[in-house]
């Protein structure tokens, strides 16, 4: 198998100067399992043979450390998991704006965190639809499968809110809120951030004149992307497939297929017509692509809003767990009452 650190170490003095955070991270990719970060012997009680082992880097970036991290978080996510159907939600970044998540990445993606809750938020509470507060999980991703910039939050989301008065109200589609509505309240919630930030003196190099004003003004007579997958019902089920976004990186070394002395090719997945294909890149700009996807130094790509937040989940969660029963106790109750009235005539 061909190792990221292969590229790291043969094209990295080709690309131009690194921001810190690209540099640290190309570093510790080089030095994982390697004598650079210490280890230990493991010695065979039979025949005495030695074999080192050495520590892992334990970047989030590292597609050597992923595995492990994705297996201990699912671990711990289980505990989370509540008897309710599961809708995923993706809310795409139009690429228009990729530039300034390329100069503002921190800011921009604050917003979109922001923006997709208060979106959420505001229909979950609404009378007519939950009226409730909702949880949600939400995993930022930043790539396509070709490594091209695609920024988007995956949200995982119980289907149902928890009321006011200690009732759970379930969702009662197979969608949790119509498209078109998330998308353009979406839209607009993501707007306003951005001129908010924009006003604070947050995009400060953002210097071409109006250039603020004239692209969020084009981008509120545009769609924006949101997609629903199919919902899901089993608590492992859940977290296995919330464990796939959460702990994915831009690339896995599953995916590289060659690296020569000029070249790295890696298989992909394209989308648009759901096709496995191979994309072929100088060593450098395969190199440049991966990188842009170094998130700023201590920004959480994996956050936890309403009755999940981590400042309430612990009374709010058992909360939950037993409206939800009560709930279905209800309809149980009243099921078995219906099967149970006689004919009439």
């Amino acid at each position: 198998m061909f190792r990221l650190a292969q590229a790291v170490a043969r094209f990295q003095d080709q690309l131009p100067p690194l921001l810190p955070r690209q540099h640290k991270v190309c570093q510790q990719i080089l030095a994982c399992r390697t004598a650079a970060l210490g280890g230990f012997q493991l010695q065979c009680d039979a025949c005495g043979q030695e074999q080192p082992l050495y520590h892992a880097c334990r970047n989030r970036h590292c597609p050597r450390c992923q595995q492990q991290a994705s297996e201990q978080w699912q671990q711990r996510e289980l505990a989370n998991v509540v008897d309710a159907p599961y809708f995923h939600l993706v809310f795409t970044l139009p690429h228009e704006l990729n530039g300034w998540a390329r100069l503002h990445p921190r800011v921009i993606y604050q917003a979109l965190f922001h923006s997709v809750w208060a979106t959420l938020n505001t229909l979950g509470h609404d009378p007519k639809r939950l009226d409730g507060q909702l949880g949600m999980t939400a995993v930022l991703h930043t790539w396509g499968q070709n490594l091209s910039q695609h920024v988007h939050l995956h949200c995982l989301i119980p289907g149902g809110a928890l009321a006011d008065n200690g009732e759970w109200h379930p969702a009662k589609s197979s969608y949790l809120f119509p498209i078109r509505v998330l998308s353009r309240l979406f839209r607009g919630r993501m707007v306003s951030a951005l001129r908010e930030a924009a006003d604070h003196g947050e995009l400060s190099r953002v210097t071409q004149a109006g250039e603020v004003d004239r692209l969020l003004n084009t981008l509120m007579q545009t769609d924006w992307v949101v997609y629903a997958k199919p919902c899901l019902h089993q608590a492992e089920t859940v977290v296995q497939y919330l464990a796939r976004y959460t702990r994915k990186i831009a690339l896995s070394e599953s995916r590289l297929l060659d690296i020569t002395a000029e070249t790295v090719s890696f298989r992909y997945q394209d989308y648009r017509d759901d096709q496995r294909k191979v994309m072929t890149l100088t060593g450098p700009e395969f190199l440049r692509c991966f990188l842009q996807h170094v998130l700023p130094d201590g920004f959480m790509r994996i956050r936890h809003f309403g009755w999940l937040a981590n400042a309430c989940r612990g009374s709010r969660l058992p909360q939950v767990r037993q409206a939800i029963a009560e709930q279905k106790g209800q309809q149980a109750t009243a099921a078995n009452q219906g099967e149970a009235e006689p004919a009439s005539g």
